[in-house]
């Protein structure tokens, strides 16, 4: 039990752990939506996107999450602009999209060789480096992700099954599509300082599927979602703590752990059922 306690006696761990816990429940909850939506590789997409849109803000004097946002919100409009008429996919134009955005911003690095912005703790991750701002943005956008989810649950819920079906019954389906995805964008860049830009679409999808492996029941599924996400984000705390390994890293490898558990017993549990 004092082993336990002992990190606590950190604040830069305190905070840390806090940071874990909501990315981990958020990205839980949106990453049900993602993976049922067939958007498992928006997540990966906008995180780079957002990187693009730091370095231009930060050319211009500008807050990183000003200018990850700005370029994520950009992003994220464009391609639901020119995949409205289905004549693009969606992977194509995440692809196009979020790859030129990345570019723009290396384009910027090497252009200007003064630029001295470290870029390795949104790359990798820097939970240990979460400052007080950084707490703030996750809270808000992890209370708002769950209140706006819980109050349009019917119509998003409608949507992800039976996108022409809720088009019929009168559900705005291109206002709910864009909202979830104004969602997912905030809740990309509002993880990227706890597990980087490399593994923040495994943050988002291993929760789920992972959820989707124990349960067909999608209320069930996204109870467990949450609670798998924020429980990966608790362990993955300590083991970094305990091994010196980097916490990004760690979040990710035990959620893949659990995913791996959960898709090895499936068929157990299924041969038991049945």
């Amino acid at each position: 039990m004092i082993t336990f306690l002992e990190p606590l006696e950190y604040e830069f761990f305190c905070r840390g752990l806090l940071a874990a816990l909501m990315v981990g429940a958020l990205c839980g909850l949106i990453g049900v939506y993602v993976i049922l939506r067939g958007m498992s590789y928006v997540g990966h997409g906008l995180s780079h996107a957002a990187i693009g849109g730091a370095i231009v803000g930060f050319t211009l004097n500008l807050n990183f999450y000003v200018g990850a946002c700005a370029m994520g919100l950009l992003a994220i409009l464009i391609i639901n602009k020119i995949t409205k008429n289905n004549k693009i996919k969606l992977d194509a134009a995440i692809g196009i999209v979020t790859t030129a955005m990345f570019a723009l911003g290396v384009a910027i690095v090497s252009k200007l060789r003064h630029f001295k912005q470290n870029f390795e703790a949104v790359l990798f991750g820097n939970i240990l480096g979460i400052s007080d701002q950084d707490l703030i943005v996750i809270t808000i956008v992890t209370v708002t992700a769950f209140i706006v989810l819980f109050c349009t649950y019917r119509a998003l819920l409608f949507s992800t099954f039976d996108y022409e079906a809720a088009q019929v019954f009168g559900i705005k389906t291109e206002s709910v599509q864009l909202l979830f995805s104004l969602l997912l964008t905030f809740s990309v860049i509002a993880s990227l300082n706890v597990v980087g830009v490399t593994m923040v679409a495994a943050t988002l999808i291993a929760p789920a599927m992972t959820a989707r492996m124990i349960t067909d029941s999608f209320n069930r599924m996204v109870i467990y979602s949450v609670g798998i996400g924020a429980i990966t984000g608790l362990v993955g705390m300590y083991l970094s703590y305990f091994f010196n390994v980097a916490s990004g890293t760690t979040i990710v490898l035990f959620s893949a752990l659990l995913f791996c558990i959960s898709y090895l017993v499936r068929p157990i549990r299924r041969y038991k059922g049945g």
